[in-house]
């Protein structure tokens, strides 16, 4: 004759078993279709704090480098600078200023940045262009468009 198992036994066995396998499903559950999946589908973009500092080290004092007039510029932009005979059209200039200084950036939901620089001259005034960066995180950050003010 099998033995008789007490009910209070009995019912935390029970109650064990059903905590188990609520857990089981709730951790399926949320690995299946819990926040790491969502948070992977949203858009990753540059912050404006990003693009300050890419403009900054970008620009440097005297404006960019060589390297970074072919790695750090859009394709279409490099083109039109080699097109454009004459004058730097990244700085909006004939030559180097003395300095540059980067203003505060301006972040749009439509995926492009922009910020003011400010080029600074040995005689003559003060020169001003915006510089525009593409925001879209999954894209290495690069120098879209320059306008001359």
């Amino acid at each position: 004759m099998p033995s008789r198992m007490p009910l209070s036994t009995y019912r935390s066995r029970a109650a064990a078993v059903t905590a188990g396998c609520t857990l089981a499903l709730v951790l399926g559950t949320a690995g299946a279709a819990g926040p790491a999946p969502v948070a992977a589908a949203r858009a990753k973009y540059y912050t404006a704090a990003q693009v300050h500092s890419f403009l900054v080290k970008f620009y440097g004092q005297h404006g960019p480098s060589a390297s970074d007039r072919i790695n750090k510029v859009d394709a279409e932009l490099r083109q039109k600078a080699a097109a454009t005979k004459g004058q730097d059209v990244l700085l909006c200039a004939r030559s180097a200023p003395r300095h540059i200084v980067v203003g505060k950036v301006t972040a749009e939901p439509s995926g492009m940045g922009w910020a003011p620089v400010t080029t600074r001259w040995k005689a003559g005034p003060d020169k001003h262009l915006t510089a525009y960066v593409g925001l879209k995180g999954s894209l290495p950050m690069k120098l879209y468009d320059v306008t001359c003010d």
